[in-house]
């Protein structure tokens, strides 16, 4: 088992979005302007080319690249995980190779799903498969069951992987199944660590135990997540539900939207514009943008949902 360099990761970690032009290409040049926002936002490490990158959209070398540029970007600031699954398993092993290679601090992989792994053995020899890339690097499992169809137990996966995989740090939980997230905190113990990775419950994960969270509105929305983080610390349960509330208004605006789509749009609502959406996700029309920040306004997101800190256009 490896022990990260960075420690146990503690608070927020944002879901990063891949920038592209508008014909589609990677915008490079839009990396690091977000990651230095991310990091004045107080977000603890970055999840790069996972659900929110668009990761499984790109092709390797292009994957390659992202991540490359963000690790170039963060200069050591926060810890960067480079999400490296795809269908192909020799693929992942490979990214997770050059992922070591260019300096990420850790690598994660959700499972092919075309082909699916049909029982838990054959999804840790997997996960081994594409760990073993990186064996100097701290690995995580991703687990997120709507996406994938898989529905083996994460706990099963959990005790199995820590004898299999040598340097398994974790899993990056996904799942509103509650229950499942605590039974895996309580295995992992002090050795290993289970990131919760539903925004609009951080608060049911806090309190089975949790204490880093992977999310995608961490982006644009961190001062909601600090009051949540910070009412729980204090014991302040009405604070946080609070806060929680609002986290919740936010993501049913935008998901009827579309919500990788909206979710960039939101973006450059505040003055973090990381470009289109690459199909099969289709970016807002001009009117669904508009309507979308009319919604938000009406809910109070723009006074709300950044730190006083930010120089980001509201």
């Amino acid at each position: 088992m490896i022990q990260p360099h960075y420690g146990r990761l503690r608070g927020l970690v944002a879901a990063a979005f891949t920038p592209f032009h508008a014909d589609g290409g990677i915008d490079i040049a839009r990396v690091a302007p977000m990651v230095d926002y991310l990091v004045e936002q107080q977000i603890r490490g970055l999840y790069v080319l996972g659900s929110t990158g668009e990761g499984i959209s790109l092709t390797s070398d292009e994957r390659k690249q992202v991540a490359e540029a963000f690790v170039a970007a963060t200069r050591g600031r926060i810890p960067v995980i480079v999400q490296v699954g795809c269908e192909s398993l020799a693929a992942a092993r490979d990214l997770a190779s050059h992922a070591q290679q260019v300096g990420a601090d850790a690598v994660s992989a959700v499972s092919p799903v075309y082909f699916k792994p049909d029982t838990v053995e054959s999804l840790v020899d997997s996960m081994a498969h594409i760990a073993a890339g990186a064996p100097d690097l701290p690995f995580y499992y991703y687990h997120i069951p709507a996406a994938t169809g898989l529905t083996h137990s994460p706990l099963a996966f959990l005790e199995l992987a820590k004898v299999r995989i040598p340097n398994l740090r974790g899993i990056k939980f996904t799942s509103p199944a509650v229950f499942d997230y605590q039974a895996c905190v309580e295995s992992a113990g002090d050795d290993y660590e289970v990131m919760w990775g539903l925004d609009e419950m951080l608060l049911s994960g806090l309190t089975a135990g949790g204490t880093a969270a992977v999310g995608s509105t961490y982006n644009f929305a961190p001062a909601v997540y600090h009051h949540i983080l910070q009412a729980v610390e204090q014991g302040n349960l009405e604070e946080a539900k609070l806060w929680q509330s609002r986290s919740q208004q936010v993501v049913r605006a935008f998901v009827p939207f579309g919500p990788r789509a909206a979710q960039k749009a939101i973006m450059a609502m505040i003055g973090q514009d990381c470009g289109p959406s690459r199909l099969p996700i289709r970016s807002l029309t001009p009117e669904a943008y508009t309507q979308l920040r009319s919604q938000l306004e009406e809910i109070g997101f723009f006074q709300w949902s950044q730190l006083a800190t930010s120089s980001a256009n509201a």
